[in-house]
């Protein structure tokens, strides 16, 4: 194979197929990213089983042929060399050379052939959206993802299309993040739970712009994504997601409208209390017309006070405060609402037309402390 591509197409490429190199595998072509040259295309993939990316990328083709290159290495050499042209020649033993302008640098490649190549997805249930708003539901909802593998549908979003709606799921077992929007077509009613680091990966590489789109493929144990010149195969989590309308009530006692950016500021704060590994509530007091908050540990202690309007009753509860901050970073307005029933149940911080939701998990509060 003899390749010459620009180092920003060459980059570019790399970085977008690395997300999915395998760093936990004892299979060395996992670790690989693998160049192919047929046809005047030039295409990148790296696949670990369970995700794989693949990208086409501009270029001159001077010799046909395909190469698995390890990835750490690959990637911090095009890093390193200049913004000029870069000419990549491989030999029958699998040495690579890799040359741009004075610097020529060699390294030992794998066979080609044995990549494993994204599996071949049908193209018929499509799904259609722009690449702003599929970054946005992400950006929305994936914090409260679970990391623990012990359970694997923690780990996932659920992705429910009902007519022209799209609403996304996560949950960690102390918070539940839910994004709605709207999409130009009705599609027929699907429900899929998508890996988080898939759905994370895919918004890392996505442009993002508005009118640019992005294409869904369904199937029963996979999703593809496309756009632009690339394509994001993923596994789909196999199971029943967790049914939690029956936590979403609309019922309350108690209706706090707050200024976001003010809780935001108080509750950041707040954590320069709280070690990474400590429990420590951050305490409410909601009464009259205004939030005092108070938050005590080892470190230190901290109190504040925020005009708020309330509607209900006055109600005292404590919070993780960095799940509270979780949430209200990601709402794009100014002013927020939370609704509370009592000291041990949930809040919910939503807007009238529950295009998003957010519902926190409290923990108990010693009277002491308050």
């Amino acid at each position: 194979m003899k390749i010459t591509c620009p180092k920003n197409q060459l980059l570019r490429g790399v970085m977008t197929v690395s997300k999915a190199v395998s760093n936990k595998t004892t299979m060395d072509i996992l670790q690989c990213i693998l160049i192919e040259a047929y046809d005047n295309c030039i295409k990148l993939t790296a696949n670990d089983t369970e995700l794989g990316i693949e990208t086409i990328i501009q270029g001159t083709i001077l010799e046909s042929g395909k190469i698995a290159l390890e990835a750490k290495i690959f990637s911090e050499i095009i890093k390193k060399i200049p913004d000029n042209d870069v000419f990549i020649e491989t030999e029958e033993s699998g040495k690579t050379n890799i040359e741009c302008e004075q610097i020529q640098c060699s390294i030992m490649g794998k066979q080609g052939d044995d990549f494993s190549h994204l599996p071949e997805i049908e193209k018929e249930n499509k799904i259609t959206l722009s690449q702003f708003d599929l970054k946005e539901v992400v950006r929305q909802t994936i914090f409260s993802v679970s990391d623990n593998e012990n359970n694997k549908l923690m780990t996932g979003e659920l992705l429910q299309i009902k007519k022209n709606q799209l609403t996304v799921t996560s949950l960690d077992g102390h918070r539940i993040s839910v994004r709605k929007i709207e999409l130009k077509e009705e599609y027929p009613e699907t429900e899929v739970i998508v890996p988080g680091k898939t759905l994370s990966e895919v918004s890392k590489i996505l442009p993002g712009e508005a009118d640019d789109l992005i294409h869904l493929y369904l199937t029963d144990k996979h999703i593809l994504f496309e756009f632009e010149e690339t394509k994001v195969v993923s596994r789909l989590l196999d199971g029943k997601f967790y049914n939690i309308s029956q936590m979403l009530s609309n019922d309350y006692e108690t209706k706090v409208t707050i200024n976001k950016m003010d809780l935001l500021r108080c509750l950041e704060r707040s954590t320069l209390f709280v070690k990474d590994s400590d429990k420590k509530p951050i305490i409410l007091k909601i009464e009259n017309e205004q939030m005092n908050l108070m938050i005590s540990s080892q470190i230190g202690s901290m109190k504040d006070q925020i005009a708020i309007r309330k509607e209900g009753k006055d109600l005292v509860i404590g919070f993780n405060p960095k799940f509270l901050a979780d949430a209200l970073r990601v709402i794009d307005e100014e002013e927020i609402s939370i609704y509370l029933i009592n000291s041990i149940a949930p809040c919910i911080i939503r807007n009238e037309e529950s295009s998003y939701l957010y519902l926190i998990l409290p923990i108990n509060v010693n009277n002491s402390n308050i």
